[in-house]
């Protein structure tokens, strides 16, 4: 449970609040209920709502509190990331640049777990190949393009977001 004190603002958890109240007051805790809480000027943060939509780049990350019309206060969600501009070593970051390598780097994690995934399942069919080469025959035709497909997964227009996995043969 998260607790806001009235007077400051601050947000903390119940156990730093019991640690913040002990040194104001002699007095022991016991349940924490609104009542008690109202008594001594902090109010229970609630769970809000999850931040939805945006792109493939984004993700609900929380902001800050905020009061809601019926007066409880909630946790509040945007989302995120957020970039500003900056400064580092004397040079101006700005949020597109900052933006653009982020951007980046997910394209690159997406890419390295789409190809994993890939190499599982040309990993999986590897049985039949091996199969049909000790045997000296030809590998089946549609084992054949199922794998070539799968090899061809990164050349996809949606690569590596958007990518349409080829059905395995019976």
């Amino acid at each position: 449970m998260e607790i806001r004190i009235r007077e400051t603002g601050q947000v903390m958890f119940h156990d730093e609040w019991r640690r913040y109240m002990k040194e104001k007051t002699d007095l022991n805790f016991g349940d924490l209920d609104a009542a008690t809480l109202d008594r001594f000027g902090a109010d229970v943060v609630f769970e809000g709502p999850q931040a939805t939509g945006g792109t493939v780049y984004q993700y609900s990350m929380r902001q800050g509190v905020e009061q809601q019309s019926d007066g409880k206060w909630y946790t509040k969600y945007v989302l995120g990331p957020i970039f500003v501009d900056r400064t580092e070593d004397g040079k101006v970051i700005t949020a597109v640049e900052q933006e653009a390598a982020y951007k980046a780097m997910k394209d690159a994690e997406q890419a390295k777990s789409v190809r994993q995934a890939r190499d599982e399942k040309l990993k999986s069919t590897d049985w039949v190949v091996i199969k049909h080469l000790e045997r000296n025959e030809n590998i089946p035709g549609v084992w054949e393009v199922y794998r070539q497909a799968l090899r061809d997964a990164p050349a996809q227009a949606g690569f590596p977001w958007n990518v349409q996995w080829p059905v395995q043969p019976e």
